[in-house]
């Protein structure tokens, strides 16, 4: 496989797990105060959500690059 088909190959897995995860979360923490020996830390949890149409462009350009990736050249 040359290498736009195998980029094409990469967008388009990329793009179907966005579209059926719909996002991702982390956590994220935050030293609030150290007293001595008490050390107090506050974990919040961030969602970020990836657009429905970001993942389907992402899985349109991936296929794109397939098929360009599977053409001969013309010399």
């Amino acid at each position: 496989m040359r290498g736009l088909a195998i980029l094409g190959v990469v967008l388009i897995v990329v793009g179907l797990v966005a579209l059926f995860a719909g996002g991702f979360s982390y956590t994220k923490d935050k030293d609030t105060a150290d007293l001595g020996p008490v050390d107090i830390t506050i974990t919040n949890r961030e969602h970020v959500h990836v657009p429905t149409a970001l993942s389907v462009g992402v899985i349109v350009l991936g296929v794109a690059l397939l098929v360009a990736g599977r053409r001969p050249r013309a010399v």
